[in-house]
């Protein structure tokens, strides 16, 4: 399993928990997100999580090629 398809189990699993602890999806994502900024502060800096933070959110576009992808 890609380190990828582990991610997406631990996340389904950690949805289904929150669902059955009465938390939204959109509660737990941001309470997961509050988790991964904290193990990112472990080895990384600010500027660099920033620097990663700012590329997935101007690619949220699915249909959308990556801003540094060439036709």
């Amino acid at each position: 399993m890609s380190v990828y398809g582990l991610a997406a189990q631990v996340m389904q699993q950690a949805l289904e928990q929150g669902q059955q602890a009465g938390y939204g999806e959109q509660e737990l994502a941001r309470a997961l997100m509050t988790e991964v900024l904290a193990v990112y502060r472990r080895g990384r800096t600010p500027a660099d999580i920033a620097h990663e933070l700012n590329f997935l959110a101007e690619n949220l576009d699915e249909d959308q090629d990556y801003a540094f992808m060439r036709p």
